[in-house]
């Protein structure tokens, strides 16, 4: 947290999350159920002000310090949902992380699909990475039923309205293989709504068979094996960083996680809806 962050006011339950304690909606189940003081008094108020400089805050009795920022890739498999917990009881990626501080999924995969999912702790960092803002592109590779030709490669890129009015789009796609039923393209988004590929080939009539996201910017998968994760090392972090236009020096609360997850090393929501209403510890984009 900067300077700047840390002498001006935010609600309570924001202050736990950025401090890298917990997602703000656990924040404010943990503030509701009384857990949580500000400055020795119990406080119930989510949105009480905080300035982190200054006061207070301990859960179950126990102080709340910043946390050191934690990056990780996953590779999801399929069938998996991307969230904390399920009220169905389907597996969750965390099934797949070893014991680590809290982090939270940097927007979403739904459950049939599968690949590349960032995961941190750092809420305005991940809220970067999902702003459209930033043109960070994402890369999939979509196997579809049917046989692609030029008309279908234009109407991807040309786009389509779907039935509830929003407009979805590729920003580039390309044929990868066919066969004689169905065809493997590469997909390129730099803006992600809700299940945006999904509903846009249904909106062509095409049914999408497998999806798989490849890159984020200038990460790749690469051959990270499937349900396996890293920490994003210091050249990926930095790669991300200057590929969203911003300072590529890792940050002074980065921490090795070598022993946590036994591979590799890192370098070092939502008030204001333009930065954090994308972070995935509320509703993020799927597709």
């Amino acid at each position: 947290m900067t300077r700047a962050d840390s002498s001006r006011q935010i609600g309570l339950a924001r202050a736990l999350s950025k401090l890298g304690f917990c997602s703000r909606s656990k924040a404010v189940d943990l503030i509701h159920a009384g857990r949580v003081n500000l400055n020795g008094g119990i406080c119930r108020n989510p949105e009480a002000p905080v300035r982190s400089e200054c006061d207070r805050i301990e859960v179950d009795g126990q102080g709340v310090t910043a946390r050191a920022k934690v990056y990780l890739m996953f590779n999801k498999p399929r069938g998996v949902v991307t969230t904390a917990s399920d009220e169905k009881g389907r597996e969750t990626v965390y099934a797949y992380l070893d014991a680590l501080p809290w982090v939270a999924p940097v927007g979403r995969l739904d459950k049939a699909s599968e690949g590349l999912l960032l995961l941190t702790n750092d809420s305005e960092w991940a809220a970067r990475v999902l702003a459209p803002e930033t043109h960070l592109a994402k890369i999939y590779h979509v196997q579809v039923s049917t046989v692609a030709d030029a008309g279908l490669i234009e109407s991807i890129s040309r786009g389509v309205r779907t039935d509830d009015g929003r407009f979805l789009r590729a920003k580039s796609v390309q044929i990868l293989r066919g066969g004689e039923k169905n065809t493997w393209l590469e997909i390129v988004l730099d803006e992600g709504r809700n299940r945006h590929i999904r509903r846009l080939l249904a909106q062509l009539g095409i049914d999408v068979l497998r999806l798989l996201r490849v890159a984020i910017g200038p990460l790749g998968l690469g051959k990270l094996p499937k349900g396996a994760s890293r920490p994003l090392t210091d050249a990926d972090k930095q790669a991300l960083d200057r590929a969203m236009g911003q300072e590529a020096a890792p940050g002074p609360g980065h921490r090795d996680w070598t022993s946590a997850s036994g591979e590799g090393t890192t370098s070092e929501d939502a008030d204001d809806r333009r930065r954090s209403r994308r972070f995935a510890s509320r509703k993020g984009a799927r597709v």
